[in-house]
């Protein structure tokens, strides 16, 4: 007895290992959009993508040659590629852009569609035959959504909420590529290759896309920048990636669904937004939805 619990001991604490990383990175990326939503008062949207990928693309950059990683293969390099197009650029561009017609409590409700984009994905990308019942849940999350976006009347943004269903979509193609090409490359290392990958491009566009002047930036804004290049974009995708692989990605990724809700309350404390009922009510409809669809997937 005392030999199968001394065995069993290290598949439990590589476990809970695995949740409390997957916990961390999702704490972290619950902080991307409240941060985004300042930074984009006084950047750029653009400029604010390309400046946060081209800073985390550096550190990546240092990471890799610390730790001499061995290049990627020439067959992983497309899987690389759409990570890059999914996570580095798309979902930060379309809701930076996305933000300016918005508020971030508003789009933390997209992102309660996440894990269930993920989870598609996943299902076109492996080949899986979810039953029904995911379906089910699948069309009722996505209505509720569109839903509640129409409930808004007219004076809601639709440019706006198109913004985000395209920048979840895109966050979620890079999620299940990233996942799938981590089985082989590393966890960490797909988000660093992804980062250097495209860096020879977004590092000249965020020279050329700079602000002439920067002297009427102020602290708070290079703050949010710093966050969401040194956080959101690298160091929460190290723990995140780290716990999917200790505790598996099924389980730990479950934890997306605590996401909106560390936002909602990131964006009503910090940004001082109004955090209606109605919207805390669609929010937990939706994580009810993917819940459901993650569980019936298989």
């Amino acid at each position: 007895m005392e030999r199968a619990s001394s065995l069993q001991n290290p598949g439990r604490e590589k476990s809970a290992s695995g949740w409390l990383n997957g916990f961390i990175g999702v704490l972290i990326f619950s902080g991307s959009l409240p941060a985004t939503r300042l930074a984009v008062l006084e950047f750029d949207p653009v400029f604010l993508t390309v400046a946060r990928a081209s800073i985390a693309g550096l550190l990546a950059l240092c990471m890799l040659w610390l730790f001499r990683e061995q290049r990627p293969a020439r067959h992983q390099l497309l899987p690389l590629a759409i990570v890059a197009l999914g996570v580095v650029l798309g979902f930060p561009l379309l809701t930076a852009l996305a933000l300016q017609y918005v508020t971030s409590a508003h789009s933390i409700v997209f992102v309660g569609l996440l894990p269930l984009a993920t989870a598609v994905f996943g299902v076109l990308r492996g080949g899986e035959r979810p039953r029904p019942v995911f379906w089910l849940f699948s069309i009722l999350g996505s209505l509720l959504v569109v839903g509640f976006a129409l409930s808004q009347g007219v004076t809601a943004s639709p440019i706006g909420d198109l913004l985000m269903l395209a920048a979840i979509l895109a966050c979620g193609l890079g999620y299940a590529e990233g996942a799938k090409l981590s089985r082989t490359l590393g966890g960490w290392q797909v988000i660093c290759w992804a980062l250097v990958l495209s860096l020879p491009v977004m590092a000249p566009l965020a020279w050329w896309l700079a602000p002439p002047t920067l002297s009427g930036i102020t602290p708070s804004a290079w703050v949010c920048l710093g966050y969401v290049s040194i956080f959101s974009m690298l160091v929460g995708f190290v723990f995140w990636y780290r716990g999917l692989a200790q505790g598996g990605i099924a389980a730990v990724g479950q934890l997306q669904l605590l996401q909106p809700f560390f936002g909602l309350a990131l964006a009503a404390t910090l940004l001082h937004e109004q955090v209606s009922p109605g919207m805390l009510v669609v929010t937990v409809a939706v994580i009810l939805c993917v819940a459901g669809a993650k569980k019936f997937s298989r």
